[in-house]
């Protein structure tokens, strides 16, 4: 006999959220009620069939089960002697097992896991992030042995399937009225035994190792940037797949340079006649090459100047940023004679207009004094 859907019973969409099917429980409940219905045979039933239709789709797990096997989640075996039970936890692991046993459904255990993934940290220089470049690395992993080809089997051997689980790597058994599963204390969850070990790498499948890999760095990494080395990581357990390597970047600090983003930051002291008169200087850039920077006259200490298109390159893309120059201004300390008695004689001619920032602050700083 074909049983009445679920969604239809509640009368709500198969894409319908908790609130809207709750609401429309509430309503349908209160329309059928026994209590408002008394002796109608037909609304008792009613009632009854929409309280099932709630109680399962109020629940995320359960309704994730009914909407991939439809009612058949919660009668597979018959309800004998706890089958029903251990039928739907079979459906439940296969929908769920992803989430709580790391993708090894019921009857998985025997398949081939995938190695951990591994992280190395490398430090390099600002100009090695600048032009990129490629770099021998070595690491300590544990790697597939060579003998056994992973296996863990002697050669001429294989692995055979547990006689105590039957290969699924777990045991079940029934305590009254509950199922209780835990993993198989023969083969410890792997499904499978091995009766002659490889005497290389004692029956593990894996073997420590020294591996020296060639990274190639790209250029305009940053501090933090992950470069990820397929097949790198720890062997798989059973021939399984390697893990990942995961090498993290770290940029040394610049003796002259600062960096944010792509663009790059350096101080220039100039002299006192420069700032005043304007003209140029030369800022080495780390592409090698000798960059000009025009000083217009007046520049003030603390003025930044901006060079196009030479500061870091683009991590994966095109171009590059900017050169920023900071302009210090720096007072002379050792006069000789003849530069004392010049400034001597240009301070005879100052009216106070070449520099009108401190005109401004002392005529300020005068009025205050004075009260005005």
């Amino acid at each position: 006999m074909a049983e009445t859907d679920y969604y239809e019973l509640l009368q709500v969409d198969r894409t319908a959220d908790d609130k809207t099917i709750k609401s429309s429980y509430r309503r349908l409940a209160m329309e059928c009620h026994p209590d408002r219905n008394p002796g109608c045979e037909i609304s008792e039933a009613k009632f009854k069939s929409i309280s099932v239709a709630y109680d399962v789709l109020k629940d995320p797990q359960k309704r994730a089960a009914y909407d991939r096997y439809g009612h058949a989640a919660f009668q597979q075996g018959g309800g004998g002697g706890g089958q029903g039970f251990e039928g739907f936890s079979d459906i439940f692991e296969s929908v769920f097992g992803e989430f709580m046993g790391g993708g090894r459904g019921r009857g998985g255990a025997n398949s081939a896991l995938r190695g951990a993934d591994l992280r190395y940290d490398l430090e390099i220089t600002l100009e090695d992030a600048y032009h990129g470049k490629s770099e021998q690395i070595r690491i300590d992993v544990a790697a597939a042995c060579d003998v056994c080809h992973g296996s863990g089997a002697k050669e001429g051997t294989s692995a055979k399937g547990c006689p105590t689980c039957a290969g699924h790597g777990k045991v079940r058994a029934q305590q009254g009225f509950f199922v209780v599963e835990r993993t198989c204390p023969t083969c410890h969850g792997r499904g499978q035994v091995i009766a002659d070990p490889c005497t290389a790498c004692r029956g593990e499948g894996r073997v420590e190792k020294t591996k020296t890999l060639e990274l190639k760095i790209p250029k305009g990494v940053d501090e933090g940037t992950r470069i990820r080395m397929t097949g790198e990581g720890e062997a798989g357990a059973r021939g399984g797949p390697a893990g990942d390597l995961y090498v993290f970047i770290h940029v040394a600090r610049h003796d002259l340079f600062q960096r944010d983003g792509t663009t790059l930051f350096v101080s220039a002291p100039i002299g006192f006649s420069t700032a005043a008169l304007g003209g140029t200087i030369e800022v080495p850039g780390l592409d090698g090459e000798v960059h000009e920077i025009r000083i217009p006259p007046g520049i003030q200490s603390g003025k930044q100047l901006r060079q196009r298109g030479v500061g870091m390159p683009v991590l994966n893309g095109r171009g590059q940023g900017d050169l920023v120059v900071q302009v210090d201004v720096e007072t002379p300390t050792h006069l000789t004679a003849r530069q004392r008695e010049l400034l001597e004689e240009f301070r005879t001619t100052e009216t106070g207009s070449e520099s009108p920032q401190a005109e401004s602050f002392f005529s300020k700083l005068k009025g205050k004094l004075a009260g005005e």
